[in-house]
C-alpha cells in the first residue's frame, strides 16, 4: 500500500487483491491503532461480503501475503496480556459469545464489564492491607503499636464471606450456560411425550396409543418463559416391570438413570386413572435418585378429569416429596405456565437468584472457595492465638488464589487451558 498511513478508526474503501493481481472481494478496511483496540495493539479489520466463498478467498489472500490464522482465543489472550482485560473479563467474552439466552448473555456481559473482577480485586487489596499490617508487626514489633486483632479478624471474616458469596454464583452461571435437566418420568401412556411436544411446541417425541412407544431418552431444549433459564427436557421411556422386549428394558433402565442425573424430576400421572399401583411403583424406583432435586407431580389429561380429584389418591407421604402438584392438558396445551413456575421455584432458582448480576464460572468458583477456606483457616489461627508467621501463610494463600481468578497470579498452563476453549476469532 505504498506510503499509506492509517488513521485510527477511519474506514477506507477498497479491494482485496491476491498475489496474482486478481480482485477477490470489495471491502471496508477499518484501522484501530494501539491502544484503542480490543487487544490494545494495532489492528486492521476487513469487512467484506459474507457467505462461504468471499471470506475464504480474503483469508487465503492474507495468509499468502504473510499473515497467519489466529489460534483459538488468541485475541482475548493478547488483550489479557496487554492489560486490556483481566482474566475474568476475557473468560466472560467467551461465555457471552456462547450464550443461548438473554439472561445468560446479561450475566456474561456484567462479568465482561468487570463486575466479578472488581469484587476479586477489592478482596485481594483488602487482604494485602491486612498482610502489610501483620508483617510489619513481625519485622518491627518494638517500633509499632500492637496489632488490632479484632479489626484483622473482622476483615478476614468479611472477605471469607464475600468470597463464598461470589463462589455461590457459579451455580447460577452453570445453570444459565448448560441449562437445567428436567426428566419426565411415569408409567407408559400417561402422556409424557405429548406433554413434551406441547411444552416445546414441537413434534420431538413420537406419540401413539401403544404403550412403550418411547424406547430411549428424547432430549428437547426449552427456555422457561419470562425467566430466560434454559432447560433440557428429557422424555424418558415409560417405566414398568412387564417390559415387552430387551430394547424396552434398556429404555426403562436409561429412564431411571436420567431421573437420577437430572436437576428436576417431573412425575407424570394420568388424570383419567388417577394414582395407581403402577404409578407408585414408578415413584418408588426413582424416588431415591430424586432425594436432592426438585420433584413435581404432574396430573396430565385434565381435559378428562379434574386434577385435584385425580390426585386425591396420592398417599400423603408421597405427596410430601413433591414441591408442587400441577394439572396439565397436553391436548389443550394447558398448565405449562404453572409447571414452569414450579420449576422456577425449585430447580431453576439457582439461575434466577438475586445478588450480583454477574456469575462466576466453575474455575473461578473453585478458586474462590479455596480462598475462603484459607481465610477460615486464618480465623482459626487467630482464635487459637497462633504466631503471626502462621497468619501470613493463610493470608498469602488467599491472596494468591484470588490472583488466580483475576489473572494476577496465574500459571501459564492455566492460561493455555482457559483460552484453548475459545472460538477462533476471539
Amino acid at each position: 500500500m505504498g506510503g499509506w498511513v492509517p488513521e485510527s478508526h477511519r474506514a477506507e474503501y477498497g479491494y482485496v487483491v491476491d498475489g496474482a493481481g486478481a480482485v477477490v472481494d470489495e471491502v471496508l478496511l477499518l484501522p484501530m491503532l494501539a491502544p484503542r483496540s480490543f487487544t490494545a495493539e494495532d489492528v486492521i479489520e476487513l469487512q467484506g461480503h459474507g457467505g462461504a466463498v468471499c471470506p475464504e478467498r480474503v483469508l487465503s489472500a492474507c495468509v499468502a501475503a504473510g499473515a497467519r490464522l489466529a489460534r483459538p482465543g488468541e485475541f482475548s489472550l493478547r488483550a489479557y496480556r496487554n492489560g486490556r482485560l483481566d482474566l475474568t473479563q476475557a473468560e466472560a467474552v467467551q461465555r457471552l459469545i456462547a450464550s443461548r439466552t438473554s439472561r445468560a448473555a446479561d450475566a456474561a456481559l456484567a462479568a465482561a464489564r468487570g463486575g466479578l473482577g472488581d469484587e476479586v480485586r477489592a478482596l485481594r487489596d483488602a487482604l494485602i492491607d491486612v498482610l502489610v499490617e501483620v508483617e510489619a508487626r513481625i519485622d518491627f514489633e518494638e517500633e509499632l503499636p500492637p496489632l488490632d486483632v479484632p479489626a484483622v479478624s473482622e476483615a478476614t471474616s468479611s472477605c471469607a464471606r464475600r468470597a463464598r458469596e461470589a463462589a455461590a454464583t457459579a451455580a447460577r452461571g452453570r445453570a444459565l450456560e448448560q441449562g437445567i435437566a428436567v426428566a419426565l418420568v411415569g408409567r407408559p401412556n400417561t402422556g409424557k411425550s405429548s406433554l413434551l411436544n406441547a411444552w416445546t411446541e414441537s413434534e420431538r417425541s413420537i406419540v401413539t396409543a401403544m404403550p412403550g412407544t418411547t424406547r430411549d431418552v428424547v432430549e428437547a431444549p426449552l427456555v422457561l418463559a419470562d425467566s430466560g433459564v434454559p432447560v433440557r427436557l428429557l422424555d424418558t421411556a415409560g417405566i414398568r416391570d412387564a417390559v415387552s422386549d430387551e430394547v424396552e428394558a434398556i429404555g426403562v433402565a436409561r429412564s431411571r438413570d436420567a431421573a437420577g442425573e437430572a436437576d428436576a424430576v417431573v412425575m407424570v400421572i394420568s388424570a383419567e386413572e388417577g394414582w395407581t399401583d403402577a404409578d407408585a411403583g414408578v415413584w418408588e424406583s426413582v424416588a431415591d435418585g430424586a432425594n436432592d432435586v426438585t420433584a413435581v407431580l404432574v396430573v396430565n389429561k385434565t381435559d378428562l378429569r379434574d386434577a385435584a380429584e385425580a390426585a386425591a389418591g396420592v398417599p400423603e407421604a408421597v405427596r410430601a416429596r413433591f414441591a408442587a402438584v400441577v394439572g396439565t392438558s397436553a391436548l389443550q396445551r394447558q398448565g405449562m405456565p404453572e409447571l414452569e413456575a414450579a420449576l422456577l421455584a425449585g430447580a431453576a432458582a439457582a439461575a434466577t437468584g438475586g445478588g450480583a448480576a454477574w456469575a462466576a464460572n466453575a474455575r473461578q468458583g473453585e478458586a474462590l472457595l479455596r480462598a475462603a477456606g484459607a481465610l477460615e483457616s486464618l480465623e482459626q489461627s487467630i482464635a487459637t492465638d497462633l504466631p503471626l508467621d502462621c497468619w501470613t501463610v493463610d493470608l498469602r494463600e488467599a491472596i494468591m488464589t484470588l490472583g488466580e481468578v483475576s489473572g494476577e497470579e496465574v500459571k501459564e498452563e492455566v492460561l493455555d487451558r482457559v483460552f484453548s476453549t475459545f472460538c477462533i476469532g476471539k
